[in-house]
């Protein structure tokens, strides 16, 4: 896996999966070499852990370019503690569309907060992209 600065792969994943990051949402990072997540909740996970590592590139990659911005909001004072994957539906291998409910947790100078969203994802040419969602 190759790395983003200060990244352990043999750390826990971000994501809270219980699996290491270089056997969970690591080989999905850019900085491993981005292979393509094969579900739509694989790639919110390995999004979620793209944030808290810092790797801007992933999130940019992963995000499609109908709705991709110039540059991904990475805030360095905001520490991602950990991600509640509510519901989804659809987003399987097979399919070419789904959406991921999930809480995502972080800590920054104004202190604890939340970010809720249901997140769209498309499947295209066998990668899945986050499109857009709905903050909750």
């Amino acid at each position: 896996m190759g790395t983003v600065t200060g990244v352990n792969p043999d750390e826990r994943c971000p994501c809270r999966s219980g699996d290491t990051l270089g056997d969970c949402c690591g080989r999905y990072l850019a900085s491993a070499g981005g292979a393509p997540a094969p579900t739509a909740q694989a790639l919110m996970r390995s999004r979620y852990s793209a944030f808290a590592v810092g790797d801007a590139e992933h999130l940019l990659d992963t995000w499609h370019p109908s709705t991709r911005p110039v540059g991904p909001d990475l805030d360095p004072d905001r520490r991602w503690l950990h991600l509640s994957i509510e519901s989804c539906s659809r987003g399987g291998p097979f399919d070419i569309d789904g959406e991921v409910e999930f809480t995502a947790v972080y800590r920054d100078p104004a202190g604890r907060g939340e970010l809720r969203e249901r997140s769209r994802f498309v499947r295209e040419n066998g990668r899945w992209y986050y499109v857009d969602g709905d903050l909750g």
